[in-house]
């Protein structure tokens, strides 16, 4: 299912003392209720792990990326099937194959995240901490100066529903030379970095060394995580990272660059891999 645009609706439009009636689209924000079956053919088991509220669409990709971020599913292979239910297209179920064990504790999860926190459905603080297979993973990627600066152009080229609603985060994956991978959108940034990754994890694609990950907004603690865990080693943001998002990349030899413009960028951590 591709992503649902928003609901048109009527506004009051004021500039410069004049005020007129026009159309505007607001980007689609409902709740979807994250299911997870597991266990053997005598004892299946189905909990409630989350509900996070997100933009409709690519909802069986962020339920995977969801659960492969989170280290509660560390593969494709142990996913069986993927099931939208009948009676609602906010509940979605990831039936794991038989005898296959949840990789963490889901009750670490309070089972609800905003579309602007996917940490604060978190329980504790050691709740927060994953461990990523791919951690010891190399890139020796190279990117020029020259070509992050395209990428902002780029992301707006990408990002159609954006243009109408101005209110969808994106996160993108690009080859090093630049050319387009995928990209995915969401009113949740958490949600929509989830969505790409729970794509890749699904085309067999993980690790994501030698690829960019371009962020649409800033860059928090959750998102350097969530791309630790899919192996993506350099990652572009048009905004600010915060001070934990600048230290998690440090540790995790990750290149961050932030404020992303077409002739300027900072680079917090990683330097190796810009060419300047």
């Amino acid at each position: 299912m591709s992503i649902i645009a928003g609901e048109t609706i009527k506004v009051t439009r004021v500039s410069e003392g004049i005020a007129w009636e026009a159309d505007d689209e607001l980007a689609s924000e409902e709740p979807l209720q994250i299911q997870m079956q597991y266990g053997s053919s005598n004892n299946r088991v189905q909990k409630n792990i989350a509900v996070t509220m997100r933009t409709p669409g690519h909802d069986g990709e962020l339920a995977t990326g969801f659960l492969f971020t989170e280290g509660i599913i560390n593969s494709k292979d142990q996913v069986d099937s993927i099931l939208q239910s009948s009676n609602s297209a906010d509940t979605i179920t990831i039936v794991l194959k038989e005898n296959i064990e949840p990789g963490k504790d889901t009750s670490d999860r309070n089972f609800y995240t905003t579309s602007a926190c996917g940490v604060c459905g978190k329980s504790s603080i050691d709740a927060i901490a994953t461990h990523s297979i791919f951690k010891n993973e190399k890139d020796n990627s190279k990117v020029s100066a020259s070509l992050l600066y395209e990428l902002p152009a780029q992301l707006r080229r990408q990002q159609a529903l954006f243009e109408n609603t101005g209110g969808l985060h994106a996160a993108a994956l690009l080859n090093t030379d630049g050319s387009f991978i995928t990209l995915r959108e969401d009113v949740g940034r958490h949600n929509a970095l989830d969505k790409l990754i729970g794509v890749s994890l699904l085309k067999d694609q993980l690790p994501l060394t030698g690829c960019i990950l371009l962020l649409s907004g800033r860059t928090s603690f959750e998102l350097i995580q969530k791309a630790m865990m899919a192996g993506i080693k350099f990652i572009a943001a048009i905004g600010a990272p915060s001070s934990l998002a600048v230290e998690l990349a440090k540790q995790n030899d990750i290149t961050l660059i932030g404020f992303l413009k077409s002739d300027r960028f900072n680079i917090y951590s990683g330097e190796k891999r810009v060419l300047v």
